[in-house]
This record gives structure tokens, sequence and C-alpha cells, in this order.
């Protein structure tokens, strides 16, 4: 008959696959396992069947894996901010490492041995500059309050981080270790704040509430410290006062801004801002330049692994002939600055209005003059035309976000012969995808793959190419 929704299974954790969850077979079929670590063998309950795989939920663990350790977080099973503090992080990087190698080899069919050994991060816990915490009228219950006999409500303010894979039901954290120690305790203010002033959180079925959002951004170089608090109506009595407060707990802020956000959408990005305290940005460095960041525009996440990563780029980039270098999907203009001294010309290319007015504003304070941003979306922006007015590239760097390039501008660059084409992924599944088509016009050289995000399964990577004679 086979295996059937709800059934319950022992099974033996045998790898890990790209998300982060534990793999075991079950009847010939893959059965996928969040939670778990390759050696775990487990009762688990059989919660999806597709008709290649089968997803489950552990039950039990019957016997622990030699590899799993104690997650420093007492959130670390039930949150989706970390997948993997049950195992060291030594072999976290082995998976990571392992998972590019695969998927370039599966999804590109290209050998798995142009993938180079990872490149490890220095820190594996506090190494990130924001954290996005939610605000909800819905706590997702605990294992505990879940199997309890007796109805437990879940109504109830609750300030963190959504549970995965529900966009109305928010983790209640009592602890987070990877941004700055300061972040947490932030959270916990307004939180507080918020129950003893009867300040309502943001009701996702009603729409209806005042506070949705609270991104706290820390400079790695220079000490700045943002606090951006996102609220469903502009309420300017309510925020100086949780402003006022803010400031005389947190000495350390240096500025305070609200995104008011009166959509229905779940984003944290506002419809306009107002500035409470302080410039309404904050200031990092990469490399030798300095960069204005405002609430809503993009900045590398991991801004002392940024360096290394950038450090690749550059290096796949030595060889051509280093006149002018395209930057595409450059944000607010960090790599493309960092490349501008190894290059006569870059021009980078942006969708979004404000981080192509900080990539500007970048440049200059950094007296930058040789860089060129242009604001438009890649896939209409970068055509002929935009050759003709900007001129021919000698190299390509193309950054994309996780879903990859557009096929239009994949297209572009498989019909431009530009000597050297450096592609840079956080998602390494679509950037084997767009190598699929890529390696018939390019030779892939190497690939290297590196850690930006400890404690999860996500994974950048760099990929050199150089174009086929």
């Amino acid at each position: 008959m086979g295996i059937k929704k709800g059934q319950v299974v022992q099974l033996s954790i045998e790898s890990t696959a790209f998300k982060g969850k534990g793999v075991a077979r079950y009847e010939g079929q893959a059965v996928f396992i969040p939670n778990t670590a390759p050696g775990d063998v487990v009762e688990a309950r059989i919660i999806k069947k597709k008709k290649k795989y089968l997803e489950a939920k552990v039950l039990t663990t019957i016997k622990p894996s030699s590899l799993r350790q104690q997650p420093v977080c007492s959130h670390a099973n039930v949150c989706g901010g970390c997948t993997w503090q049950h195992i060291p992080y030594e072999e976290q990087l082995k998976f990571k490492e392992q998972h590019v190698r695969d998927l370039i080899e599966r999804i590109a069919g290209l050998p798995a041995d142009i993938v180079k050994p990872i490149i490890g991060c220095e820190n594996d816990l506090y190494y990130r500059n924001k954290m996005e915490y939610s605000f909800g009228t819905r706590r997702w219950l605990t294992e505990k309050e879940i199997r309890s006999d007796e109805y437990v409500d879940d109504e109830a303010f609750a300030a963190g981080l959504h549970a995965p894979g529900r966009y109305d039901k928010i983790l209640n954290l009592k602890e987070c270790h990877l941004q700055d120690k300061i972040s947490f305790r932030i959270l916990d203010f307004v939180r507080n704040y918020c129950v003893t002033n009867n300040i309502p959180a943001f009701d996702t079925y009603h729409k209806k509430g005042f506070i949705r959002h609270l991104v706290v951004r820390n400079s790695y170089y220079t000490g700045d410290l943002m606090v951006n608090i996102v609220t469903f109506e502009d309420q300017p009595d309510i925020m100086e006062i949780l402003a006022g407060s803010l400031i005389n707990e947190f000495p350390e802020i240096t500025t305070i801004v609200n995104n008011i956000n009166d959509q229905h959408n779940p984003t944290a990005t506002g419809r306009y801002e107002n500035i409470l305290f302080g410039p309404g940005y904050i200031t990092d460095r990469i490399g030798r330049h300095t960069f204005k960041i405002d609430a809503n525009a993009f900045f590398q996440t991991n801004t002392k692994q940024a360096e290394v990563l950038y450090n690749v780029a550059r290096l796949y980039c030595d060889g051509t002939k280093n006149r002018h270098l395209f930057d595409l999907y450059c944000g607010v203009g960090t790599l493309s600055l960092y490349m501008a001294d190894a290059f006569d010309k870059v021009t980078g290319i942006e969708l979004v209005d404000i981080a192509i007015q900080n990539a500007r504003y970048n440049s200059k304070e950094n007296n930058v003059h040789n860089v060129d941003f242009v604001l438009g979306d890649m896939k209409d922006t970068f055509n002929d035309k935009f050759l003709v007015d900007c001129g021919q590239p000698d190299c390509i760097i193309t950054d994309p976000p996780r879903s990859g390039m557009h096929p239009d501008v994949v297209e572009q660059l498989s019909k431009l012969e530009v000597p050297r084409l450096v592609y840079v992924s956080c998602n390494p599944s679509t950037m084997a995808r767009d190598l699929l088509t890529l390696k018939n016009f390019y030779d892939i050289k190497e690939i290297q793959p590196v850690d930006m995000f400890p404690q999860t399964y996500h994974i950048e990577a760099v990929a050199k190419c150089n174009r086929k004679k």
C-alpha cells in the first residue's frame, strides 16, 4: 500500500539537504526532516507526501548523532533564524561546501571539482549587522503547549521572529544570538514598553493595530546604532515618547526612524519615513570606503565577511584589461566602490531608487569619481541602447537577488562578448540554473563558496567565468 501521511516511522539521518533539513530514506524515497543531524536515529511522523519525496517531523530522537552539540539558544529547534545550532560550525562548513558541489553538478551539469574549499566566518555568533523583528497578536505555542490536552490561548502580544512557514504566528523571543547583544535588549524593551502602555501590535487578520516591526542596524566599524520602528499608522505623539524612552535606556543609539507601512503587505519597508532622532542613517566601512546606510537600503548583513567575499570577486576580475566594469544589481555601491581603483570606469545598475541615491552619495563622500550609477530594472535597462550609452565593458560582476537573474539578463550576457564574468550569488541553486545557460558561452573556471551566515543553511558563492574563444 505504500507509506501514508500521518504514518510514524523510524528513520536514520544520512546527510543534509540544501535548506538545512536532514535526509533519510524510507522504502526507496527521500525523506526530509528538520532539526536533525547526520547519524541521528529518530521516530518521525510523515507530514507531507510528494511524488518524489516525503517530509517528516521528529517525534522522538532514539539515538542522537555523535555530531550533535547543545545549541546556544533555547529557541534553536523552533526558530527560523537558526537551523543548525545543534551542529558544530566546522561540520556546518563541510555540509555547505558539499551542497554547492551537488548543485553545480546536478543543476549546472558542471564538474563538482571546480568548487574550491569553503571560506569560513571568523565569528559564528553575533555576526549580523541587521535584525528585523516582527510584532503580532498571535504567538507560536511551545511544544509542551501544542501537546497539552488542555486548550491553550495563542492570542497575546508577541515580538520576535515569524515561526517557520507562518506569516501570522510570532515566536515570542526570549533571547537571540545573531546580532550584537544590545539588539535583543532593545527588542525586549520595546515589547515591555508596548505592553505596559497598551500599544497594540498589528493584527494580520483584521488589518488593524499599531506596531509592526522593529529593525535594529549596527555598524561594525563606526559604532553607529539605528532603531527603525515600523508602524501601521503615523502617530507622532506615541513615537516621540517611545523614542525618548529608548534614548534614555540605550545611549548607544545614534538614530531612530519611524517607517509607516499603512498598506496590507507584510514588509518592514514604510510608504514614508519620519526621523525621530539623529541623522536618519548610519555609516559603516567595507575596505577603505565609508557607506551611508538608510533604514531601507540594502547593505551586506555580515560586514566583516563581506570584505572576504569582495576580495574573492576582486581576485576573479584580475587578468582582464580593467578598463570598464559593469556591476549589475549594485545596491548602495559597496562592490562598485571596492572595485573602483582596479578599473578606469565602473558602471553600477540597480532597481531601488534609495539604493542608487545612497550609492551616488557614497561615491561622492569617498571621492571616487570614476563610478557612475544607473537606476533601472535589470531586465529592461540592460539592453543594446544601454551599451551604446555607457560603452562596452571588459568585465562584468553580477550579484543578483536570491531568485537569480531574469532570463532576459542571462540572454543579454550570453550575447555580449565580455572577456570575464564574475557571478556573486547568495543562492547557489539559482546560480547553477543560470550557469547552465552561460556555460555555452563561458568557461566556468572555478567557484568559491564563502560562508556569510553561520548557524543557517545559507551560503554565498562566487563563480569565475571566462568567455569562450
